[in-house]
């Protein structure tokens, strides 16, 4: 069981609509930021994989918080490629490590908020990140060093929006690479995989 809120977070074009779930018993010392796909092509903090990763963490004894990017939903503001994107998420990390003080952070991303949870782990030290199917020939992911957490990076085989050979050729130039998640025969959405991606990350994460 856990429980549910619809809440909006302040953030630097206005309110940010947000949805916090927190489990019974927080047994986890972390707490969990998951970010979602693009918001000029449908993406938002509802997004089948955006749950789905969220209640992996959840179910890994965190509260987590998904919200939406500016411009999408109830969230004020307009699409900015990326770098308002990130200024919102980190907003909305902020308010996350204040509203539950001394714990560490989760951040998971996917598809173009994979892009923009491997700029947070930029900003913040984090427990882990997780990158679901990042779009590494579309955007800018900086930095030519690993992320200083553990991450794990989940990618389907037979992706038709991202490239997995890209993927998986971009994260094999880290030193040290991810932990990788290949789901064979596994296409953008995850449709049909869903449970398996879940449980995949929730696994991962506790085994940490």
């Amino acid at each position: 069981m856990s429980s549910t809120t619809r809440l909006f977070i302040a953030g630097p074009s206005g309110p940010l609509e947000a949805v916090v779930e927190e489990p019974d018993s927080a047994a986890a010392s972390s707490i969990a930021l998951v970010c979602h796909p693009h918001p000029l092509h449908g993406g938002t903090m509802d997004n089948k994989v955006v749950t789905s990763v969220a209640r992996a963490l959840r179910d890994a004894g965190m509260p987590t918080v998904r919200f939406n990017f500016r411009g999408v939903g109830q969230s004020e503001g307009v699409y900015d490629e990326g770098n308002g994107e990130t200024a919102d998420g980190a907003a909305v990390a902020h308010w996350a490590l204040g509203r539950w003080p001394g714990r560490s952070m989760v951040v998971a991303g996917f598809s173009f908020g994979a892009h923009v949870a491997w700029r947070l782990a930029r900003e913040f030290s984090l427990a882990h990140l997780i990158t679901v199917a990042p779009p590494v020939q579309r955007f800018d992911f900086p930095g030519s060093a690993a992320p200083s957490c553990p991450w794990l990076l989940v990618q389907g085989e037979a992706d038709e929006v991202v490239d997995s050979s890209a993927v998986i050729a971009w994260a094999n130039r880290f030193d040290p690479p991810p932990a990788l998640i290949l789901m064979p025969g596994v296409g953008h959405f995850f449709h049909g995989k869903l449970l398996e991606l879940r449980n995949s990350i929730e696994e991962v994460i506790r085994s940490h």
